[in-house]
C-alpha cells in the first residue's frame, strides 16, 4: 500500500508542478535507493508503454510521416516511390517500431522527469532550479532535431542517395521498407541528442569546466571537432554530415551567447 500512496504522490506531483512530499530520499540506505530506483525505471516504463498505445492508434500516420521525405525525393528524382517489404513480418514489425519511437518522443518529458525527480533529491535547491529550467529546454531541443532531421535533413539525403550515380547505368532503387525506417530513425534519434548540445556546453560552463574565454578562444578547433562527430554518428555522405554540423555550430554560437548573458547578468 506504501508503494501505491508513493506512485500517487509522485504523478499527483507531476501533474501539479511541486515537489513530491516524500522527500526523505536523502537519508535512504543503499537498498532503499536501489528500490527508489526500481519504481522510477518501472513509471517511465509504464508512460513509455502508454505512449506505445496511443500511437499504435496512429501507426499509419505516423508511417506516412516518416515516408514522406522518401517520397518527395522520389518524385524529384522522377521516379515512382516503392518500398519493399520482403520478409513476412515485416510490414508489422516496422509499424510497431514508428509508434515506438514516436511513444518515446511522446512521453519523453515523463521520462525525463522520472531521472530527474531521482537524480534531484541529492542536488542543492539552487541546483534543483537549474535543472527545472533545463528540463522543458532539453525536452524541445530534442523534438526541434528530431523534426529537423524529418522535414529538412531527410529529404536531401534521400536524394543525394537516389541520384548518387555508382558509375553503373542499371542500377535501380528499391530500398525494402525496414532498412528505410531503421534509417530514418537512427538518424531521427542521433539529432535529437544532438540538439542537446547548448544545454551541455552552458552546463559545463556553470561547473567552471570551461570557461567562457576558453569557447571564444578555441571557437575554431570546435567547428573541427563538430565536423568529426557529425562524420561519425551519420552515414558517409556529405549531405546529412553538413546537415547536421550547420545547426550544431548554430547551436554552438548560440550556447556562448547564453554563458555571456547569464554572466553579464551576474555581474
Amino acid at each position: 500500500m506504501s508503494k501505491l500512496i508513493r506512485c500517487y504522490d509522485i504523478l499527483l506531483a507531476f501533474f501539479m508542478g511541486r515537489e513530491p512530499q516524500n522527500r526523505a530520499f536523502k537519508t535512504m540506505s543503499l537498498g532503499d535507493h536501489l528500490e527508489e530506483l526500481r519504481w522510477r525505471l518501472i513509471l517511465a516504463l509504464l508512460g513509455v508503454v502508454g505512449g506505445l498505445v496511443i500511437c499504435l492508434f496512429f501507426g499509419g500516420r505516423l508511417l506516412q510521416f516518416i515516408a514522406a521525405p522518401y517520397a518527395t525525393a522520389m518524385e524529384k528524382a522522377n521516379l515512382q516511390p516503392v518500398l519493399l517489404a520482403i520478409q513476412p513480418a515485416e510490414k508489422f514489425l516496422v509499424y510497431f517500431k514508428t509508434a515506438l519511437l514516436f511513444g518515446l518522443i511522446l512521453t519523453s518529458p515523463w521520462v525525463f522527469y522520472q531521472l530527474w525527480a531521482f537524480a534531484s533529491a541529492g542536488l542543492y535547491p539552487r541546483e534543483k532550479r537549474y535543472v527545472r529550467r533545463i528540463f522543458p529546454i532539453s525536452v524541445l531541443l530534442f523534438i526541434a532535431g528530431a523534426f529537423f532531421f524529418v522535414n529538412v535533413v531527410a529529404p536531401m539525403a534521400m536524394l543525394f542517395f537516389i541520384n548518387f550515380n555508382p558509375g553503373i547505368d542499371f542500377v535501380e532503387v528499391n530500398f525494402t521498407l525496414s532498412n528505410y525506417v531503421s534509417f530514418v530513425v537512427l538518424l531521427t534519434i542521433v539529432f535529437g541528442f544532438a540538439f542537446q548540445m547548448p544545454i551541455v556546453v552552458v552546463c559545463f560552463e556553470k561547473l567552471g569546466i570551461v570557461t567562457l574565454a576558453g569557447l571564444i578562444e578555441y571557437r575554431k578547433y570546435a567547428i573541427l571537432l563538430l565536423v568529426i562527430i557529425c562524420a561519425l554518428v551519420t552515414p558517409p555522405d556529405v549531405i546529412s554530415q553538413i546537415a547536421l554540423a550547420v545547426p550544431l555550430y548554430a547551436l554552438f554560437e548560440a550556447s556562448i551567447l547564453i554563458c555571456w548573458l547569464t554572466r553579464k547578468k551576474a555581474g
